[in-house]
């Protein structure tokens, strides 16, 4: 199973960029990143709109088609999952024979509904509103993490 994360905004040098590398490093399945631009259009529903055609684009699913594998966007009107429940549903997919999970994070707007209405599952770290790069950081260490329990790997004690 692959793990393509696509998210609006750009990285530049911050130490959370190096915090990310280093648990992405960690994860058993490949991971890609692909950084879409913050869109320029005078209103929030058009840069949204821009935003989401280019995050699905990126991930290859502008036409969403059965074989396009798992989408999870991160939302904070989502679902709020424990740790052993992300890694259940990773290790479902994975069993299924899903061979690509699409997390999708939005940009300072938030994602359009033309991908919050696509997703398998709407995931959120809490309720509150979280920098786009330490959602980056977070994601990144709850794919570890679910990687971990599910080869039985001592890092999750809970």
């Amino acid at each position: 199973m692959e793990i393509r994360i696509a998210a609006v905004g750009r990285a530049r040098q911050d130490p959370l960029i190096q915090t990310y590398n280093e648990y992405i490093k960690r994860v058993a399945w490949p991971v890609r990143l692909d950084e879409i631009a913050v869109s320029k259009a005078g209103s929030a529903k058009e840069r949204k709109r821009d935003e989401a055609k280019a995050l699905l684009t990126s991930a290859g699913m502008a036409a969403k088609k059965k074989n396009d594998g798992a989408l999870v966007v991160l939302d904070g009107t989502g679902k709020a999952l424990s740790s052993e429940a992300f890694a259940k549903k990773l290790g479902r997919w994975r069993d299924d024979g899903i061979g690509v999970v699409h997390f999708m994070i939005g940009g300072p707007d938030g994602l359009d509904e033309s991908i919050r209405s696509r997703a398998d599952l709407k995931l959120a770290f809490g309720p509150m509103t979280w920098p786009h790069l330490m959602v980056r950081v977070m994601l990144s260490e709850q794919l570890f993490r679910a990687s971990s329990i599910l080869s039985g790997h001592p890092y999750h004690r809970a």
